[in-house]
């Protein structure tokens, strides 16, 4: 497996930004830059991330192509078929967003997400943009939600099914499904079920931790990789085990500060599975 980081981190050069990103461990990265910009900005760190031998694992889009607002929704879908079609130019693992939600916030919980309208339209918009980015050398995929579907492994090979595209692939943050006591306290086992169920469909995936709270009602806390209860390296190894070259990023820290800190402690509580050259 690849480790890498959702932060680009303080730099002032294409070069600048991949050195960093090796000197802190990384094999993976997120690309820094969007599909608005510049062609030229575009190509200067795609070089700079070839050249350092930097996977680029995920091209990320976070809109929320389900809006209520029609022109809302209109915007943001093209914006996802922008950013997948920049995934493909750049042979990134995989362009992600969530499905999006039926609500004022782009990434809100609301009852309407769980509506068979709201499935029937996921399917529907996941198509559209596939279909309208042709893609040949990326996948389009859905990082699962508490709040929105996919919820599990199984909501999201049905989805899979649905949807019935080559291109339409797997993101898994198993922290954000953790969302359950069943879940929570057999992490293992929801580890070996994502892994049995999703397997090679996998292309990128994302690292963190997750916490109970002591207070009522049930109350899980995302929170630094080290700083909850999650088996981080059971989840590494069964990464690693379904792709060598699986990236494992780092996300949702407040600082470049906290980056270099976790990468640390992940560097040291992996070591041995992740990738060092």
């Amino acid at each position: 497996m690849r480790l890498g980081t959702s932060s680009p981190l303080a730099h002032g050069s294409p070069e600048e930004w991949a050195d960093n990103q090796k000197k802190l461990g990384c094999r993976a990265v997120v690309f820094p830059v969007q599909s608005n910009e510049s062609e030229d900005r575009i190509i200067s760190y795609k070089e700079a991330a070839e050249k350092s031998g930097l996977m680029i694992a995920e091209v990320g889009i976070w809109r929320n192509a389900l809006s209520p607002d029609p022109d809302e929704r209109k915007k943001n879908m093209d914006y996802c078929v922008e950013q997948l079609r920049l995934a493909d130019f750049l042979g990134a693992r995989c362009a992600v967003n969530v499905a999006g939600a039926f609500g004022p916030r782009w990434d809100g919980h609301y009852r309407a997400n769980f509506t068979p309208e709201a499935r029937k339209e996921t399917v529907k918009m996941v198509r559209e943009i596939i279909d309208r980015a042709d893609v040949k050398n990326t996948y389009f995929t859905l990082e699962p939600m508490p709040w929105m579907i996919p919820t599990g492994p199984k909501d999201y090979l049905k989805l899979l099914d649905e949807v019935e595209r080559e291109r339409f692939a797997v993101h898994m943050d198993i922290f954000n499904m953790i969302n359950s006591a069943g879940r929570y306290f057999a992490p293992e086992e929801f580890v070996d079920e994502c892994a049995e169920l999703l397997g090679d469909r996998i292309k990128s995936c994302h690292i963190k931790d997750v916490h109970l709270a002591e207070e009522f009602t049930f109350r899980l806390e995302e929170c630094a990789p080290g700083q909850g209860e999650f088996p981080l390296r059971y989840y590494a190894e069964k990464m690693n085990s379904i792709d060598p070259d699986m990236p494992v990023i780092l996300e949702h820290l407040s600082s470049d500060e906290d980056y270099l800190k976790y990468m640390g402690y992940l560097k040291e509580e992996l070591n041995g599975i992740y990738q060092t050259s």
